[in-house]
Formats: C-alpha cells, sequence, structure tokens
C-alpha cells in the first residue's frame, strides 16, 4: 500500500465516532517488513465505538464481504479489529482502548505488570505491550493530539518496569524447580511448558534490563539475543533447552540442568547490564 493510500485510508478511520487517532504498526512502523509483511493499523479509540460506521468504511475500501469485529471480540487484550484485503494487500485493523492504554502505561511507570491469558498467546500478553506498541509505532493521523503525547512519553522506557522485569527472574528460577520434580515422572509437556515460560520470563528479564520494550512473544528469543550485553550464546542455548526435551527422563533432566544454567546467565547478564 502505498503512502498517499495508507494517510488516505488513516484520515477516513479518525473520521469514525469514537476513533481518536490511527497509527502504523508492526514490522512496518519498525522497518523490518519484508515485500508481504501485512499492513498493522492501530484504531485507538475511547468508547462507545462506531462499529457499523467502521463495517460500512471496511465494505467500502476492501469489497462487499469485508467484516468487522465489536470491541472485545478476539479476547480481553488483542481487542478486535478486522482482516481485510485492500488494493490486493492483507491490511489489519486493531483496536486498542486509550483508557486501558492510558492506565497500562501508568502501571509501567510504577513497575506494575502482569501476563494475562490470551488465545494465540502462551506466554500470555503483558499489559505493558500496549505503552510499547505505541512506543515502537508511527502515528498517521489523530483528532486531539493525544497519541503523540502518549508515544513521546513511553518512548522513554520506564526503569521501574525494567527494575521489576529483572526482579521477575525468581519466576525463572522456581520453574526450574517445578519443573524438575517431573522429570522422574517422564512429563515432557509439563517440563516443555515449564522451560517455554522460564525462557519468556528471562528474554523479557533482558529486555527490561536494556530499557528495551518487547511486546510479543514471537522474535522474543533472537529479539533477546541481539541485545547489547545480552549473554553471548542466548540463542543456541534456548535451542539446546527444548532440543533435549522428549520422554527420557534423563533426557529432561539435562534440559532442565540446561535451563539452570540459563537463568544464572540471564540473572548476571541483567546485573552488568544495570550496573
Amino acid at each position: 500500500m502505498s503512502e498517499a493510500r495508507l494517510a488516505e485510508l488513516a484520515g477516513r478511520l479518525i473520521g469514525v465516532d469514537g476513533v481518536v487517532g490511527v497509527v502504523l504498526g508492526g514490522s512496518r512502523a519498525r522497518g523490518t517488513h519484508t515485500a508481504d509483511s501485512d499492513t498493522d493499523l492501530g484504531l485507538y479509540y475511547r468508547p462507545p465505538l462506531d462499529v457499523d460506521g467502521l463495517a460500512a468504511l471496511a465494505r467500502d475500501v476492501a469489497g462487499p464481504d469485508a467484516r468487522v469485529t465489536a470491541p472485545g471480540e478476539w479476547g480481553p487484550w488483542v481487542d478486535g479489529g478486522a482482516w481485510l484485503t485492500v488494493d490486493g494487500a492483507a491490511v489489519d485493523w486493531i483496536y486498542r482502548d486509550l483508557g486501558r492504554v492510558e492506565q497500562a502505561w501508568r502501571d509501567a511507570e510504577q513497575g506494575r505488570y502482569a501476563f494475562h491469558a490470551q488465545a494465540g498467546h502462551p506466554l500470555g500478553v503483558p499489559d505493558f505491550a500496549y505503552p510499547g506498541e505505541l512506543a515502537l509505532s508511527v502515528v498517521l493521523a489523530e483528532r486531539a493530539g493525544e497519541l503523540a503525547a502518549l508515544r513521546a512519553r513511553a518512548r522513554v522506557y520506564p526503569p521501574a518496569l525494567g527494575a521489576a522485569l529483572v526482579a521477575g527472574l525468581w519466576e525463572a528460577d522456581f520453574l526450574v524447580g517445578v519443573a524438575r520434580k517431573a522429570v522422574s515422572r517422564g512429563d515432557a509437556a509439563y517440563v516443555a511448558g515449564c522451560l517455554f515460560r522460564l525462557v519468556g520470563v528471562c528474554a523479557h528479564a533482558l529486555h527490561g534490563a536494556a530499557h528495551r520494550w518487547l511486546i510479543n512473544e514471537k522474535g522474543a528469543v533472537a529479539s533477546a539475543a541481539g541485545l547489547p550485553g545480552a549473554p553471548p550464546r542466548f540463542r543456541a542455548e534456548v535451542d539446546a533447552v527444548f532440543t533435549a526435551v522428549d520422554g527420557d527422563p534423563v533426557h529432561l533432566a539435562t534440559a532442565v540442568d540446561a535451563a539452570q544454567d540459563l537463568v544464572l546467565a540471564t540473572a548476571d547478564a541483567c546485573a552488568m547490564m544495570t550496573r
């Protein structure tokens, strides 16, 4: 989609009641996209959102079969939106309730966060992903400057959030212990689940120590491995953890031992990064 077409679409979107701003997000906003990457548009709104108005616009730009959701239809944290094809390209509309984004930002500033259950997000959606998304986005259009002002604040990573994510490594250490108890039973599924969450906690801790936003599980390990000061073999060590997971208790013990080493290496790296 051309820049002119994108700007035109964003301008039409903010004409819908409830929509206060539109941003370009995802890989296209970060400059890491490929030719076939989707175009992600964040639609920031304050309730009530005129879903009928959005649906009419979607049909106009994407054809008569285009459909948009009600807020919350995709789950409590992904919220809702639409998967559209516009001018032959995939364009995703993703709702964000601006009030919830503002609250998530206030919590992040105070070092408060949680991971929330959401289909398609096995680690859970971190509430700080909301301001993180905005910080990494490009504002295309808005009504009153609210998004630009909040984005400017969120571009400065909250030190309290970074400290809290590093402190959250206690959970990774705890997961080593509970995974080890399942080794003798050959419970590979439970061990794998513990190890997946452990790796996610480590990846977030490293990003917190580096004061870098991490807003999705996808690519989290590669992103963490690329941080200045990250353990030098972080990605390879993560791969080694999961390579050893099968129903053999000996192999599971090897995986848990490797995970414990990974947690220790992550804690050491975070300590060095935060000095």
